[in-house]
């Protein structure tokens, strides 16, 4: 067992850390209070390699992992710049389309997705199904020798910055008369295609989209995979790199809080020459946040590894366990950066209330802290189903 990076990987990481640190978060919530994308960063991530690290080098990527796209997730949130198309995009879509697509997909899309020039945003989660994508109303019926989509979705990220859309929908199975999953690729121009912007309490350059599907026609090469049966494998391909960047995202983001705050106690004084970091008070919550962060990198660590290894039952388990886990560390790091920074912890200048809403989020999405613990509950501990 070894807890070290390998030495390409490191140089990844300083030089993810250093693209960041060079936009920072000034940059970030610049561009989210305007209303404007970070078109800038993601180009220049693009053009340096890093937005293709998962994805194989015949389509231009860098053949490495998910260990290698949750250093770059991780890095940039460290920097101030949490990026969510990370994970919706190259994490999602990518994988999906490497492990699942046909050749001529993978032809077409991958390349633009390691270097940033298209986006694949994904659409999975509907108004009245919730977490249950079983209950997905989203139907795809053949229509000749294509497609018709009807249905909602919510919640979608990016749909005004992606060119398609991964829509999970569901087809009837003609031996059987049942519903099963399959994926399309469905370009955002479609006709039929029409969406409406969500406001949200989160500071994020990303926005959050309903879409509604009302006789979407695709072609019949739009259906992910060789057939319907590559429905389900490419739906669960997808969801164990969201959790393990999505959880990288978290990490990064409480790192970047707890360093905020520690450059501000160590400096600050108030009660004689002391800092207000010498004092247990205020140093413990911040020691303990840190203590999170960590475990929380570690299950991370260990979820890609398995990943990457080809262990995917196990990497299911400790992806979910390092999405909890750094989905409460983060919150828990950025409340307390905001306490012990006390008033100035609530304004835009110190940079950590600005991330308040996002890891509030972190504690929801993609998948609910409760899910998780009903997942561990029932496939760790030989619980009974609860739902």
């Amino acid at each position: 067992m070894t807890f070290d990076l390998t030495p390409e990987q490191d140089q990844l990481r300083d030089a993810v850390r250093a693209l960041g640190r060079r936009y920072g978060h000034g940059y970030f919530v610049e561009k989210a209070k305007a209303g404007e994308h970070t078109t800038e960063l993601w180009a220049e991530a693009g053009r340096l390699g890093y937005l293709g690290v998962n994805i194989p080098t015949e389509y231009g990527g860098g053949g490495g992992g998910i260990t290698d796209l949750a250093i770059v997730c991780e890095e940039l949130a460290a920097a101030g710049c949490p990026l969510l198309l990370l994970v919706v995009s190259p994490a999602i879509a990518a994988t999906v389309l490497s492990r699942h697509g046909t050749e001529e997909q993978r032809k077409r899309h991958l390349p633009g997705l390691a270097d940033g020039s298209q986006k694949i945003v994904f659409a999975i989660t509907e108004p009245e199904a919730g977490s249950n994508f079983h209950r997905l109303g989203t139907v795809a019926s053949r229509d000749g020798d294509g497609w018709l989509l009807n249905g909602r979705k919510c919640y979608i990220s990016g749909v005004d910055e992606a060119d398609h859309v991964l829509v999970v929908a569901r087809t009837e199975d003609s031996s059987t008369g049942k519903l099963k999953p399959a994926l399309f690729l469905v370009p955002t121009d479609a006709a039929g295609l029409t969406r409406s912007k969500l406001d949200m309490e989160i500071v994020s350059p990303e926005n959050q989209f309903l879409l509604y599907l009302d006789d979407v026609r695709v072609p019949a090469d739009a259906l992910v995979g060789e057939s319907l049966d590559a429905g389900l494998p490419a739906l669960f391909a997808g969801l164990n790199p969201e959790r393990i960047t999505v959880a990288a995202m978290g990490a990064g983001t409480g790192r970047y809080a707890i360093e905020r705050a520690s450059e501000y106690t160590a400096t600050r004084k108030v009660w004689g020459g002391r800092s207000i970091g010498s004092h247990q008070g205020v140093s413990h919550p911040l020691a303990h946040a840190a203590v999170q962060v960590e475990l929380a990198r570690l299950m991370i660590q260990k979820a890609a590894t398995l990943y990457d290894a080809g262990r995917d039952l196990e990497a299911g388990v400790a992806g979910n366990m390092a999405k909890y886990a750094a989905g409460e560390a983060a919150a828990l790091a950025v409340d307390t950066a905001v306490q012990v920074l006390g008033g100035a912890g609530m304004t835009t200048e110190y940079g950590v209330a600005t991330l308040l809403g996002a890891v509030r989020a972190g504690r929801i999405a993609p998948v609910s802290r409760e899910m998780i613990l009903n997942f561990v509950a029932q496939h760790l501990l030989g619980q009974e189903k609860s739902y």
